[in-house]
C-alpha cells in the first residue's frame, strides 16, 4: 500500500516547512522508521522517518522549496503500484514556494561566467552556496570566499565551482572592496542591495513578536545588583571544580529558579479566562543561533546544583546553535531568562514569550563607584530589566 511522504507538524507554531534535503533518491528502498528527508521548522532541522516501506516512487517536492504542513512531499509505494491517484491529489495541491535553494543545473550564463568576487555570506558570516556546491570546493580545496556566486542574491552553485577550475592557471580573484593595495577607482561597491528569503525560524519569530509586543501588556522593571558576593563564590567553586567551570549565567539561572519558587505569582501564564500557576520552574534560555533565536528549556532547574545547572545548560546551548533539539526540549518554559552582557550591553528590554508572565534581561557585570557606609568604594555591578 502506498505510503505518503507529508510535511509534517514537527512544533506546535509550524505553519509551513522548508525542505532542505532528500537523504535517499527515486527508486531507492525504504524500511519504515528510515529516515527519508530533513525539514527546517521554525525551531530546528529535524529528520523525517518513513511511515511505510517500499520504494521511493516519486519526490513531488524538490529541496529547497518551503510548503505548508499537510503537504504531499513524496510517494512511498511498492516497485509496480499504481500511484496516479496521489500524483493527481498533488498536482491540486498549491505550488511549492520556492526559496533560495537554486538548481544546481548549470545554464550557459552561468558557466560562462568567471569567478570575478567573494560570495556573499548569509547571516552568521556563512558564505552562501548549494550542498553540491559546497561539498564539491571542499573535496577540490577551494575557499568559497574567493568565488562570486551567479545563484540568486549571488549565491554560490556547482556551475561557479567548475567555471573557478576552468579558469588559467595563475588567473587571480578580485579582492574584496577596500582590500590593501586595492585602487579607490576600481573598488567594488562595499554594499549591496539584496532580498533574502527569510528563514522559518525568522518568520516564527516574527510572528511571536507580534503576538507578544502587541496584546500582551508590557512593563519594565530595571534593577541594579551588587555582584560581589556571587563573583566571589564562583571564583571559590571553579577553584575546587573538576572538568567544568560554573558561568555567572549559571548563577543566574540557579538565582531566578529560586526567586520563581518564593514568588509562586511570576511562574505562571494567562490561559484566556484563567491564570495557570504552573507546579515546575522550567527555565527558558535564549539562545542567538544563526537566522534567529532559541529558548531550550531547563527543566526543573530549582531542584538542580551548580553543577547540573551549568552541564546540562551548556549542552542544551551547543545543540541549540547546531539545531539538534528535540521539541519537547525547547517547549513549555514558565519563565525566560535572555543575558547579553557577554556583549559589552548594559541594559535591555527583552521580550516576553507567549504565554509566559515575565523575562529576565541582563546586562552586563561591570566595576562602579558605590556608596557603602558614608564612604565611596568600589563594587562589582549588575542591572537586570
Amino acid at each position: 500500500m502506498a505510503t505518503k511522504v507529508v510535511m509534517a507538524q514537527l512544533s506546535p507554531t509550524m505553519e509551513e516547512g522548508k525542505l532542505i534535503e532528500w537523504r535517499i533518491s527515486e527508486g531507492d528502498a525504504v524500511a519504515q522508521g528510515d529516515i527519508v528527508v530533513e525539514i527546517e521548522t521554525d525551531k530546528a532541522n529535524m529528520d523525517v522517518e518513513a511511515m511505510g516501506a517500499g520504494v521511493l516512487r516519486k519526490i513531488v517536492v524538490q529541496a529547497g522549496a518551503t510548503v505548508p504542513v499537510g503537504t504531499l512531499i513524496g510517494i512511498i509505494a511498492g516497485p509496480d503500484e499504481d500511484i496516479e491517484a496521489l500524483l493527481s491529489e498533488a498536482e491540486a495541491e498549491p505550488a511549492a514556494v520556492v526559496a533560495e535553494e537554486p538548481s544546481d543545473a548549470p545554464d550557459d550564463t552561468a558557466a560562462a561566467a568567471p569567478p570575478a568576487e567573494p560570495g556573499p555570506k548569509a547571516e552568521g558570516g556563512r558564505v552562501r552556496a548549494s550542498p553540491v556546491a559546497r561539498k564539491m570546493a571542499a573535496e577540490l580545496g577551494i575557499e568559497l570566499g574567493t568565488i562570486a556566486g551567479s545563484g540568486p542574491g549571488g549565491r554560490i552553485v556547482k556551475a561557479d565551482i567548475e567555471a573557478a577550475m576552468a579558469a588559467p592557471a595563475g588567473a587571480t580573484r578580485a579582492p574584496a572592496a577596500g582590500a590593501i593595495g586595492a585602487s579607490e577607482a576600481a573598488a567594488e561597491p562595499r554594499l549591496r542591495d539584496e532580498r533574502v528569503e527569510a528563514s522559518q525560524m525568522r518568520k516564527a519569530i516574527a510572528r511571536r513578536l507580534a503576538e507578544s509586543i502587541g496584546p500582551v501588556p508590557h512593563f519594565y522593571l530595571t534593577i541594579e545588583v551588587d555582584m560581589e558576593r556571587a563573583l566571589d563564590m564562583r571564583s571559590e567553586l571553579n577553584a575546587r571544580a573538576e572538568g567544568f567551570k560554573i558561568g555567572v549565567n549559571d548563577i543566574l539561572l540557579k538565582t531566578a529558579a529560586e526567586a520563581l519558587v518564593r514568588h509562586p505569582q511570576v511562574n505562571a501564564s494567562w490561559d484566556e479566562d484563567a491564570i495557570q500557576f504552573h507546579g515546575r520552574v522550567d527555565l527558558g534560555i535564549a539562545v542567538a543561533v544563526e537566522g534567529g533565536l532559541i529558548t531550550p528549556v531547563l527543566r526543573d532547574a530549582d531542584r538542580k546544583g551548580l553543577r547540573r545547572i551549568s552541564l546540562e545548560s551548556a549542552d542544551l546551548i551547543e545543540r541549540a546553535r547546531a539545531r539538534k533539539l528535540l521539541p519537547e526540549e525547547y517547549q513549555g518554559a514558565t519563565f525566560s531568562v535572555s543575558n547579553l552582557g557577554m556583549f559589552g550591553i548594559d541594559e535591555f528590554t527583552a521580550v516576553i514569550n507567549p504565554p509566559e508572565a515575565a523575562i529576565l534581561a541582563v546586562g552586563m557585570t561591570q566595576e562602579k563607584p558605590v556608596v557603602e557606609g558614608g564612604e565611596i568604594t568600589v563594587r562589582r555591578r549588575m542591572r537586570v530589566t
